[in-house]
């Protein structure tokens, strides 16, 4: 559903919050290892979020990627998928036709639309708070044994 990218953006900033709900900052090299993607790959996603204001990045010693603690419960699962992969997720026929709609639908599309339209909405109700308040409690992960 989502592209590649999206998906390593997701896990990255999922594990961004859950550092700094934990008062970390994460580095480049522990958010590629910890999502399981390659360093090149990953900083280049992150300057996307970055520049989209999802994440916030600081220089030095100290630094690292991070996410406000009042900005955790304000950003959503649907603000890193438009950041990544903008909101043709959500517009694009599932077939892939280009003039699939209401009036001129493919033959899954009124099969299909309240699929999208609850994936839309679980996507703008669940903030970086929830996600980050599972991974910390043990309760989901980010990668996979």
């Amino acid at each position: 559903m989502f592209s590649k990218s999206c998906e390593y953006g997701l896990r990255a900033v999922l594990f961004i919050a859950s550092e700094s709900q934990a008062h970390r900052r994460a580095s480049l090299v522990s958010i590629a290892r910890e999502i399981d993607s390659p360093a090149p790959f990953t900083a280049k996603i992150l300057q996307i979020l970055v520049r989209n204001k999802v994440v916030r990045s600081e220089k030095g010693a100290a630094g690292g990627f991070f996410v406000h603690e009042e900005d955790l419960p304000k950003i959503t699962i649907e603000d890193v998928v438009k950041a990544i992969d903008g909101e043709a997720t959500y517009k694009e026929c599932v077939l892939g036709m280009k003039q699939c709609s209401e009036k001129h639908p493919c033959p899954v599309h009124h099969k299909f639309k309240p699929i999208k339209d609850s994936l839309l909405e679980m996507l703008s109700k669940t903030t970086l708070r929830d996600t980050s308040d599972s991974l910390n409690a043990g309760l989901s992960f980010l990668k996979n044994n």
